[in-house]
């Protein structure tokens, strides 16, 4: 189908400009707290989300049809963002979003009972191999076990609970109602914590990583909205695997850090999982 081959792009672009994203907030946090780089991140993504919602078709645009779903995907996205921006300040970003990737499986575990998808017996054998996937990076009881690692892992849950509720809630509300209130429920979030915490922006070259950690973000959240809203959550979301790539690169040239085998090995797994479970036909 047409919507769902649309759906798949809009999957894919929003696991590139996640990633790009990634890499610009862990940047910031090399020098900015946590709070700060979300608050002002988020604050530049309202000032772009608002104008555009409104010249799309004012401010019904923004009427929101399900209060309900429109604050849980808000403080789904609000705990997922804190748990990814910490992950992300303590640990190489490769990991990071090789278990993060893994939210697809959850979905698919979820889409059945949640959205009354059908699930076969050979997407739950695919959804089994991710979580090995999970298992060969974090490695509970190995040597090298950092609990950081857990944090991606609480990430991937909150993400694949957003996007079920994004399924949902697109039933109902406008996608950029429902891009427009999740932005602002975190940029709340990250506002609490702003004042306590504040570092002055005071570079032009500061000033610019923001506004491109602002675009970067609102257009991973606008694709990822209407590639869910296009396609079944269990076709689309294995899409999001492509961004491991573009996270072992990133990772390499920007920060050297070179993958071991486990993580390697477990992206394999969580990589061949996902692509076979987009191989399956449409539910």
């Amino acid at each position: 189908r047409a919507a769902h081959s649309l759906g798949v792009l809009c999957m894919c672009a929003a696991a590139l400009f996640l990633l790009l994203g990634d890499a610009v907030s862990k940047h910031l946090m090399e020098t900015w707290p946590i709070g700060q780089v979300i608050g002002v991140r988020q604050a530049i993504a309202v000032a772009i989300v608002l104008p555009w919602a409104l010249s799309i078709g004012g401010t019904r645009t923004l009427a929101i049809g399900n209060w309900r779903l429109q604050g849980a995907r808000g403080l789904l996205l609000l705990g997922s963002t804190w748990t990814i921006m910490t992950a992300l300040h303590l640990l190489p970003i490769a990991p990071v979003s090789a278990i993060v990737f893994a939210s697809p499986m959850f979905v698919a575990l979820l889409s059945a009972p949640l959205l009354g998808e059908r699930v076969p017996l050979r997407l739950w054998l695919a959804i089994s191999a991710g979580f090995v996937g999970v298992l060969l990076i974090v490695r509970p009881g190995a040597s090298g076990f950092a609990w950081a690692l857990l944090l991606p892992v609480l990430a991937a849950m909150f993400n694949a609970l957003r996007d079920i509720t994004t399924r949902r809630l697109s039933r109902t509300d406008h996608s950029m109602s429902i891009l427009f209130w999740s932005t602002l429920i975190v940029g709340v979030g990250g506002a609490i914590v702003t004042p306590f915490q504040w570092v002055p922006i005071d570079t032009l070259s500061a000033a610019l990583w923001f506004i491109a950690g602002g675009v970067l973000y609102v257009a991973a959240q606008w694709t990822m909205i209407e590639a869910l809203r296009l396609a079944p959550a269990a076709l689309v979301t294995p899409f999001k695997y492509t961004g491991l790539v573009w996270a072992l690169l990133i990772g390499i040239l920007v920060w050297g850090d070179w993958p071991d085998v486990w993580l390697l090995a477990g992206a394999l797994v969580i990589v061949g999982a996902g692509l076979y479970m987009a191989r399956m036909p449409p539910p």
